[in-house]
């Protein structure tokens, strides 16, 4: 018979094993089957929509989920992205994918002096200053004609052909933001086990603490946002050579940044997937807004009330509260398995003490 403390011990995967698991499989039969099911080219463009909402949630959570630090401004690193890659196409002349990983780079080694001088405040005053780079950069990107087109916007040479038609463009760009997220994916979950995420989680919940205790806050919170920078500058890369299109207006919105806190904070800042469920929530959310109500601005106040329900009712996201839901109903299962048990080991032994009188 196995002991106490056997029978209290949980056996098998745990129910946050498990949704990771199934979520995986899950993300990765919707990924190869979705542009064959899809039913027309828009909805298959809505995919690729979602798939790049999905990055850049993914990597604004390199920096807003494990330090805490809320960035309202990240639309910064992706609209810089997406002017990077197209002005050394057009001005240097390079191959469209090398120009993504070089503009990439580049924003990963601006995002340094800026780390530097904005990560020395926290709180509300973090949050302002992120808002004022991205507003910068708008007006910034708006009045220089010359390089970047101004108000008028830039055109991005597309990466195939013209022998390649739009619908089999959509396809392609599918899978590259799907492989893009991918990446992003895996660098979250190697951090997490790494000892920079140890680091960044301690500056997360007491960044005072860790630092008296010999974390190297500054450092830490400086990698993790060149980090987040660099693949944030790739999804804004990655959609400026599928769109074909730059708007400063756009690129440069304090709403895209809005929206990777919104994504990442639905699903759950702290769980690997909880940004890409967001993103596949509120990007098809977003999207259907638009096309049912076309330039109104009620997308807007969808989303604003969506922001006030997930503070409100989950303010750690949907996948943290489903696995907590899950882990609650394993205890107690437990609780009862063992109480029975402990019943029937009472039982028996009152039988042979009384068999022995």
């Amino acid at each position: 018979m196995p002991n106490a403390s056997s029978a209290t011990r949980p056996s098998g995967p745990t129910p946050a094993r498990v949704l990771r698991i199934g979520g995986l499989l899950a993300l990765a039969a919707v990924v190869l089957l979705f542009p064959s099911l899809a039913p027309d080219p828009f909805i298959l463009s809505v995919g690729v929509v979602i798939l790049s909402y999905a990055v850049l949630a993914t990597s604004w959570n390199l920096v807003g989920g494990f330090t805490g630090y809320i960035s309202l401004g990240h639309a910064a690193y992706s609209g810089l992205g997406g002017y990077a890659t197209a002005l050394l196409i057009l001005r240097s002349g390079l191959n469209p994918w090398l120009a993504l990983l070089v503009g990439a780079l580049i924003v990963a080694l601006i995002a340094i002096p800026v780390g530097i001088a904005s990560l020395r405040v926290r709180g509300a005053s973090f949050v302002i200053v992120s808002i004022a780079l991205v507003l910068i950069l708008q007006l910034t990107f708006q009045s220089w004609h010359t390089v970047t087109g101004g108000s008028g916007g830039l055109r991005v040479p597309r990466p195939f052909g013209p022998d390649v038609l739009r619908p089999e463009q959509h396809e392609r760009f599918f899978y590259l933001h799907a492989v893009l997220l991918a990446l992003a994916l895996l660098t979250w979950w190697l951090i997490e086990r790494s000892r920079l995420g140890a680091g960044l989680k301690a500056i997360r919940e007491d960044e005072d603490k860790a630092q008296a205790l010999g974390v190297p806050t500054f450092a830490y919170k400086l990698t993790a946002l060149v980090t987040s920078a660099f693949f944030t500058a790739l999804g804004g890369g990655l959609y400026a050579l599928w769109f074909g299109y730059l708007d400063p207006i756009f690129q440069f919105s304090i709403l895209v940044g809005t929206y990777m806190v919104l994504m990442s904070l639905l699903g759950g800042v702290r769980s690997l997937f909880g940004p890409l469920l967001g993103a596949v929530v509120v990007g098809y959310a977003v999207e259907v807004f638009k096309s049912q109500y076309g330039d109104t601005q009620f997308h807007l106040v969808a989303t604003g009330i969506l922001l006030g329900l997930v503070v409100l009712f989950m303010p750690d996201g949907v996948i943290p509260a489903v696995t907590s839901f899950l882990n609650r109903r394993r205890r107690a299962a437990s609780i009862r398995e063992v109480s029975a048990e402990e019943l029937a080991r009472q039982r028996d032994d009152k039988q042979r003490e009384e068999a022995t009188r």
